[in-house]
């Protein structure tokens, strides 16, 4: 299994000194990949509910504060030589698609080929709604249409597309993506709609832990979403094998074990054996890749915490 190190467009850590210092440790560490979060604008006033927390709030919306996701992808492939680069999640509404899928082979050619494109339709209208792109009730129909595009335009000579939302023809889009065919597409959410976009479009689906209509906060219940997405799989006709499974879990790391919410304990709380049993249980359910969050208050103690991740379950698992 390979893990992740899951890191914020805010806070304490969100400026080049830090992200130099958490990406040095976790190439140093042996973590596969270091991902970030996607915002553009913070509104002022958020009705929207946050999906991924009980109450509905969203822990950013005082601040105002956020880096563009695929900037800061771009400055990690600089700062790293191992690492690949995931966007957690990118929401593929936010952005033109010729120039989101330029942005990301860019980084891509970069970073010698180690993009990972993270991705998912978005739950905040506000946001979408002040970027003035297309309307926040189509963007399920908007991100099909865009992966479908990042699709043509990263692996065709001549791309052409002819859609409601990306139109396309009598272009160059060179580079391509070193990635071959192209940055793996890691579909995100946990919906059933999502589950079918992944299948449909994805190379990976990537469900997160905390979304509380779609509770993924135990090992057994992260096994059990895999198996019922394989059978998803084969029923649309797609060979489970040909997709990947991957899975953020979105609370911090913690050596104090924490209650799920319906009993059982939380994924990758508690004990360090505690920590390595899930990921054999994880493992054992085919997921292949594992993004996992170190949050504190200062870089340094992110740092330790990783470190005692690293040393006593990551390496251990």
């Amino acid at each position: 299994m390979r893990f992740g190190v899951n890191i914020l467009s805010r806070g304490p850590m969100a400026n080049r000194a830090g992200y130099k210092t958490v990406a040095a440790a976790a190439e140093r560490l042996g973590f596969d990949f270091i991902s970030a979060n996607d915002h553009v604008v913070v509104p002022a006033d958020i009705e929207s509910r946050y999906p991924y927390s009980e109450e509905g709030d969203w822990g950013g919306r005082n601040t105002g504060e956020c880096l563009d996701v695929l900037s800061t992808l771009a400055f990690l492939a600089g700062c790293t030589e191992r690492l690949r680069l995931l966007s957690s999640v990118m929401v593929v509404p936010h952005r033109p698609a010729i120039l989101a899928a330029k942005m990301i082979a860019t980084a891509d050619v970069l970073s010698g080929g180690r993009m990972v494109v993270g991705c998912g339709a978005g739950w905040m209208r506000e946001e979408i709604e002040a970027l003035g792109v297309a309307p926040y009730d189509e963007r399920g129909k908007v991100t099909d249409e865009y992966i479908a595009a990042f699709r043509s335009l990263w692996t065709e000579a001549r791309p052409k597309m002819s859609g409601r939302y990306a139109a396309f023809d009598n272009i160059l889009f060179e580079p391509k993506p070193i990635s071959k065919p192209h940055p793996p597409i890691w579909v995100g959410g946990e919906s059933a709609p999502a589950m079918r976009r992944a299948i449909k479009l994805g190379d990976a689906w990537y469900p997160a832990s905390s979304n509380p209509a779609n509770r993924l906060d135990t090992a057994q219940r992260v096994s059990d979403a895999m198996a019922g997405f394989r059978s998803m799989c084969a029923a649309a006709g797609r060979d489970p094998a040909s997709i990947g499974l991957s899975h953020v879990v979105l609370w911090p790391v913690s050596w104090t074990a924490e209650d799920a919410h319906s009993g059982g304990r939380r994924t990758f709380t508690g004990s360090s054996d505690a920590m390595r049993e899930d990921a054999g249980l994880l493992a054992a359910a085919g997921v292949g890749d594992v993004n996992v969050s170190f949050p504190a208050p200062t870089v340094q103690e992110t740092v330790d915490r990783m470190e005692r991740f690293a040393a006593e379950v990551m390496n251990r698992a």
